[in-house]
């Protein structure tokens, strides 16, 4: 077809890339491309042979071609069908309606299914009302929940009506998508003034893109409660399957797929002119990470290449970034801070062999000073930098678009309607009686059961369909299958992938009744457990333990070790193609035959897992491990270029959540139910974190080196969290990667560590209420054998508490009244506007007073954090005042995570809420929640409003200090 462009692409570049996917999906030939011969329409041969081109080899590995074939005929079809379709331009259509996945989500037939259920209500409205009703039915099917990082299917979602911000947002746009509308999932990667991130959605109609909240509808687009927050964003990006020649500005080009950065139709923006520079001061071409404080790390927002000339330049907000420069084989290395005012950078690279010249790379610009620690057994040098960052300012409350009082009515009921639809598909899930009979009906315990089946939600009668039709001798194991995985699994696990799993898993159960209880964990945890890291789970089993006859079993078993030479000859290495590693699954892995670093990782624990090896990804570094003789080996590959595995940790790893129920894990030395060690036998050293835990009411800090100091039934006192205070990372390649203790774990400080050896970079900051950063850098070095102990200190301000407004409303003291949370003085309600604080009555104490949205992500953060912080709250005696809108919204708010002192009331119509806005500019409109505190003279002493992750940490913190100054 020679050089004609087809769809807004170069055909011949198309075709290059197919003929190098091929070659490397040549193993799978038949399944992947056969269908192309079948194919007689030229167009969509064409789009298929373009899917095929800039496809994941993930996907090449875990499905056939007949499932894209029929994509395709799908996305034609739906084109022909819907009004809009031939006004889409075709290079739209390319990029942002034919595309089979959105992120990293399992992929499966939703374009089909949600057709079917929702092309009939859309067909005669226009573009804008198709893309608003489309969302009123999203609502309908998901509303928001925290969860782990790995992203489910758009069907998964509706099963289980839940999903985070970035499951809510593949929902979305797939639904979009489904109906021919282009739709495309935006992230901010990280924000700046909190730790979180977030993903929404904009859709394309008429000529132009519009932005909008998934599953959260609002009468118009370009409307939600993001908006205010994306002010303060340094970077807004989506990604195009493709190579990317359209008008928007392109953050940065990988094999397969294009970053664009939108972050001008949200943000004050300016431009960053980045130059890199050699040792000897020349140009060099340099990798350089824009990083942004968050999550107690600094996590890359873009990722450039610099010309040969050493520039590039990157649209941002007005914040502090870290800039990381690495020349691309990891030689070199620079950092540098560049600040709000900053318009451009020059990084000059340095080699970092030893930890002295990491800290040159790493001191441009910077006034340190090295200081040294010397623990009781080793003397060891640290080097500590100082820094302060700042996110872009807040930015000035400005209403939403005005609606009417009518209109927002109607808009009240359509949610409260689609809510409704959603609460009655809940409540077709088991309940605890019938989950009760099914334990009593299989002989398993009632309470393990119904933690299973309860979370499993929509998912709970493939369950149920797997253990009626399992031998009645395997029902216990089979339990055991389902509880040693992460309970997110149980939500879209196949019978298919458990029957799997258990018949694999037989021939190694004999001797469990004899077993210690050290031996039984060790086999639910690396044995039985199908779940290796966040690869999709499916059957692996059956087909692994069939590659190799009984003898070279045999020989794996005795020497595991063989079992990594062994995938090292079948499975070709291949990295830094895919977005993501370690997506495919085992079995799709070995019948492929090409693998990234992590996914053979994986592949070499689930082959060991299959033939009877306890086997697991080294939790700090994800390096494959088997167990042999009561000690963890490491599994090598010789054709490693690094002893580190790359993670493919997706956006949301900010939102991560520790895990409850299911399987626990111990991620330090494995620490076993009887306080026996699996002892780990590799050429490692070992890392002590000695940290300061900060007393709020005494305004000092404690030493803690030891586990038991940590005490975290303590209102006053915050052990370090991981991934919230500090963060541990690891120099390699010439760029730090950051260890993978489990978000919240307060033990990792004290506690030893194994690790690699290699230059470390230890991480701590503080989040001020600003939304600024007090941080501390500490480099140090670990040699093999050697055990360092680093010092932890968490930087503190003393930030005074505003006065944001001298009194409360008249209808808020009645509220503080009816709801026994004042003391009466003057109780005329008629004259309480005009009275002084005594005359109202008084307070004992500040008190805490909240309306809140339960149907709304930002509340549901709030509501999220007050269960985190349970032992926190637990003992407090300030009141807390918790107002809803209407008492409908009480059916919703999940009361058992509040703290015990809450107290429920409602603001008909929020009337209590706009009075109030009237003293308080920085109230404005009717967005939840909004949060108060209100000191014992009536003074309004904390508000905040809309989204703002950390809001019940600095409640508490505002509460102590105005202990301490009254």
């Amino acid at each position: 077809m020679g050089n004609r462009l087809t769809y807004g692409l170069d055909r011949s570049r198309t075709m290059k890339r197919l003929q190098w996917k091929r070659k490397q999906a040549s193993q799978r030939e038949q399944q992947l491309f056969t269908v192309l011969d079948h194919i007689s329409d030229a167009q969509e041969r064409e789009l298929l042979e373009y899917l095929y081109a800039y496809m994941p080899l993930h996907d090449l590995a875990d499905y056939d071609g007949e499932y894209f074939a029929a994509h395709v005929r799908q996305v034609l079809e739906t084109r022909k069908q819907m009004s809009w379709g031939a006004t889409i331009p075709d290079e739209i259509f390319l990029q942002y309606v034919l595309p089979y996945r959105v992120n990293n989500e399992n992929i499966d037939n939703s374009r089909a299914v949600i057709y079917e259920l929702l092309a009939d209500r859309v067909r005669a409205l226009s573009m804008v009302e198709a893309i608003i009703e489309t969302n009123y039915w999203c609502h309908e099917h998901a509303t928001y929940t925290g969860t782990d990082i790995r992203t489910v299917s758009p069907l998964t979602i509706m099963r289980t009506a839940l999903g985070r911000c970035g499951e809510q947002s593949t929902f979305t746009v797939t639904a979009l998508r489904s109906i021919g509308i282009p739709a495309r999932q935006c992230y901010t990667p990280r924000w700046a003034h909190c730790d979180s991130n977030h993903a929404w959605v904009e859709a394309w109609a008429d000529g132009k893109w519009h932005y909008l909240g998934a599953c959260e509808p609002e009468q118009v687009l370009d409307e939600g409660w993001f908006r205010l927050p994306a002010k303060r964003a340094m970077l807004v990006n989506t990604r195009v399957p493709a190579d990317y020649v359209g008008p928007e500005e392109v953050c940065s080009t990988h094999d397969g797929y294009t970053e664009i950065n939108l972050l001008d139709r949200y943000a004050a923006t300016k431009q960053l002119q980045i130059q890199t520079i050699d040792e000897s001061g020349q140009p060099c071409v340099a990798e350089v990470q824009c990083q942004q404080y968050n999550a107690a790390e600094f996590y890359p927002l873009a990722t450039l290449l610099t010309d040969e000339q050493g520039k590039a330049r990157l649209t941002t907000g007005y914040g502090d970034l870290l800039l990381h420069a690495r020349t691309l084989d990891g030689a070199l290395m620079c950092e540098s801070f560049v600040y709000s005012e900053q318009t451009s950078a020059l990084l000059q690279l340095k080699s970092t062999t030893t930890l002295d010249q990491v800290i040159q790379a790493v001191g441009n610009e910077r006034s340190d000073e090295r200081t040294s620690f010397t623990p009781p057994s080793t003397s060891t040098p640290t080097y500590t930098v100082d820094w302060i960052v700042q996110p872009p300012p807040a930015p000035v409350p400005e209403p939403g678009p005005e609606v009417s009082e009518e209109d927002r009515q109607l808009q009240e009921q359509r949610v409260r309607e689609g809510t409704a639809i959603r609460t009655a598909y809940e409540h077709t899930f088991l309940t605890a009686e019938h989950i009760e009979q099914y334990a009593i009906h299989w002989s398993l315990p009632v309470e393990r059961l119904s933690i299973v089946l309860h979370t499993a939600r929509g998912n709970d009668k493939e369950l149920v369909a797997f253990f009626e039709q399992i031998e009645p001798a395997q029902r216990e194991l089979a339990l055991q299958l389902l509880e040693s995985m992460r309970p997110k699994d149980w939500q879209d696990i196949t019978y298919a992938t458990l029957k799997d799993h258990l018949d694999g898993v037989l021939p190694y159960v004999h001797n469990l009744a004899t077993d210690s209880e050290q031996q039984k964990q060790q086999f639910q945890r690396y044995i039985l457990c199908p779940r290796i890291h966040m690869e999709m789970l499916a059957p692996y089993r059956q087909y692994l333990s069939g590659r190799w006859d009984i003898a070279l079993q045999q020989q794996f078993r005795a020497q595991p070790q063989q079992l990594a030479e062994q995938l090292q000859q079948e499975v070709t290495l291949l990295n830094d193609v895919d977005r993501y590693s370690g997506m495919a699954t085992p079995a799709g892995a070995h019948r492929l035959g090409v693998v990234d670093s992590l996914s053979r990782a994986i592949l070499f624990v689930a082959a060991a897992r299959s033939l009877g090896i306890a086997a697991r990804l080294e939790p700090l570094h994800l390096l494959p491990q088997y167990a042999q003789d009561g000690r963890w080996y490491d599994a090598y590959f010789t054709d490693e270029p690094s002893r580190h595995s790359s993670r493919g940790v997706a956006e949301d790893a900010a939102n991560e959540l520790p895990v409850e129920g299911g399987a626990t894990v111990e991620w330090d030395s494995e620490r076993l139910a009887d306080g026996a060690e699996l002892e780990s036998i590799s050429n490692r050293g070992y890392i002590q974190i000695v940290a300061e835990v900060w007393d709020r009411h005494n305004n000092s800090h404690s030493n803690n080196n030891s586990d038991s100091s940590n005490d975290s039934n303590s209102s006053n006192t915050l052990p370090p969290a991981y991934y919230q205070d500090f963060t541990l990372a690891l120099l390699n390649n010439g760029m730090y990667e950051t260890l993978q203790f489990p978000y919240g774990d307060q033990n990792v400080a004290g506690r030893v560590h194994e690790v690699l050896p290699g230059s470390y970079r230890l991480t701590a900051g503080t989040r001020l209420r600003d939304g600024s950063v007090l941080g501390r850098f500490t480099f140090f070095e670990v040699k093999p054998g050697q055990r360092v102990q680093v010092q932890l200190e968490l930087r503190q301000a003393n930030e005074s508490i505003p006065v944001y407004a001298p009194s409360i409303s008249s209808s808020l003291k009645i509220k503080l009244l009816e709801n026994g949370i004042a003391e009466e003085g003057n109780t005329d309600k008629e004259n309480i506007n005009v009275g002084t604080g005594s005359e109202f009555g008084t307070l004992t104490q500040p008190i805490v007073v909240a309306w809140l949205e339960p149907e709304r992500e930002p509340t549901k953060h709030v509501l999220r954090e007050f269960a985190e912080l349970e032992q926190s709250w637990r003992g407090r005696d300030e009141p807390m005042l918790l107002l809803l809108q209407a008492q409908s919204e009480r059916a919703l708010l999940e009361t058992n995570i509040l703290p015990p002192q809450a107290i429920i009331d409602d603001d008909p119509a929020l009337s209590v809420l706009h009075e109030l806005s009237e003293k308080l500019p920085q109230i404005l409109g009717d967005q939840r929640p909004v949060v108060l505190i209100i000191d014992r003279s009536l003074r309004i002493r904390f508000a905040v409003q809309g989204y703002k992750p950390g809001t019940a940490s600095d409640l508490l913190q505002v509460l102590d200090q105005l202990k301490i100054e009254e």
